[in-house]
């Protein structure tokens, strides 16, 4: 369960990259049904009259700690008698929506639970993670997903309240970020979810982003994919121009950049950038990985090892890393090593370590059926 989700979007103009997993489908849209103008800040983050008298009544009331107040205000979000609220993808979400639906992805959530929190007398923050391992693809755009949490500080120790719990940070982990920069992602997911759909109020949602915080790369990245997409082939130059500008190792831009440059028959130029993507990704664990995938769902499992150990090398930590080390080393009959990668990504999955390790078991016993299966036809 993850994601801001903010998306950065990476237009297919030229071949792209698949993505290596899949989210699970939505049940709900998560835009309305017909055009509306954005919704103000205000309006974002409004308290339902219902909601705040529940609030009022479970966690607010007089005699809790602000300790109890967190616990308490858990339970309201989450329990039977209380929201129940469930995990969905698309559902960028208003408070007012999130309290309507009972859904919410986990920008919505986090922009529930801080907002909730701090009309709780709670010091909470929104925090965004620049990367995560989690990819996926969805009516030929992929969406590069990045995360947001719940930053809480409580007797001056800080803790996190986040909705995905198995989701990997990259090495920075969450970054505080002021209320500006978290409506601008709203803006931006909305804006990217309408994009397939009207082009209008995908650019009413991407400009209200930008107009907030114009220093937001995913969103004059994501305006220059909707430019380049309408035939705005100089504007969308621009947008990916000032993207790069404030991020220039951005993986999303370089590869729009260069897509749009060979389309625009400026292939010098479309192979600098196709160059400095190359560089970044060498250096970058999370693209690693993903390249990793790539290679054993094409059954190459000697280049998704040597995908996966450079991942293992950029970000030693990572539990999910030496699991995809250890899945090729199996799939490559190097058992002994398989082994070894396993019992490290055991290791390293600290307190998830017992459902991690039934799960990972699990999958390598099904690759183990599925390769017996497969000797036995051939």
């Amino acid at each position: 369960m993850s994601a801001w989700r903010s998306l950065m979007v990476l237009a297919l103009l030229a071949a792209a990259l698949p993505a290596t997993a899949a989210e699970p489908a939505a049940a709900a849209t998560a835009v309305p049904s017909a055009p509306a103008a954005p919704p103000t800040p205000e309006q974002i983050l409004a308290i339902p009259p219902a909601l705040q008298a529940l609030l009022q009544e479970r966690v607010i009331a007089p005699g809790y700690s602000r300790e109890q107040r967190v616990q308490r205000l858990v339970h309201l979000i989450f329990d039977d008698d209380g929201m129940q609220l469930s995990y969905d993808p698309y559902a960028t979400h208003t408070l007012t929506e999130t309290w309507q639906t009972h859904r919410a992805n986990c920008l919505s959530f986090t922009l529930l639970f801080v907002t909730l929190a701090r009309a709780a007398g709670i010091d909470a923050r929104v925090q965004e993670v620049a990367q995560v391992v989690t990819w996926y693809e969805d009516q030929g755009v992929i969406y590069n997903v990045g995360h947001v949490n719940a930053g809480v500080t409580l007797n001056g120790n800080t803790a996190v309240v986040d909705l995905d719990r198995n989701v990997l940070y990259d090495r920075y982990g969450p970054q505080p970020i002021d209320q500006k920069r978290a409506l601008a992602h709203f803006y931006n997911n909305r804006g990217a979810m309408w994009m397939s759909d009207d082009v209008a109020q995908a650019r009413r949602y991407l400009q209200a982003a930008l107009t907030l915080d114009p220093a937001f790369v995913a969103g004059w990245n994501n305006l220059g994919v909707l430019d380049a997409r309408s035939g705005n082939l100089a504007e969308a130059e621009r947008d990916y121009r000032t993207a790069l500008m404030l991020q220039p190792r951005n993986a999303a831009s370089l590869t729009n950049a260069s897509a749009l440059y060979r389309r625009l028959g400026d292939t010098r130029q479309a192979a600098q950038l196709a160059t400095r993507l190359q560089h970044v990704q060498r250096g970058d664990p999370f693209a690693q990985f993903r390249f990793g995938n790539e290679a054993e769902q094409r059954h190459d499992y000697a280049a998704a090892i040597g995908y996966y150990r450079r991942a293992v090398s950029l970000y030693p930590t990572a539990h999910p890393f030496h699991f995809g080390l250890a899945r090729a080393y199996f799939l490559a009959g190097d058992n002994a090593r398989a082994s070894r990668e396993m019992a490290r990504a055991r290791d390293l999955a600290g307190d998830n370590a017992d459902v991690l390790k039934a799960q990972y078991q699990a999958k390598l016993d099904s690759l183990n059926r599925w390769r017996q299966r497969s000797a036995a036809v051939n």
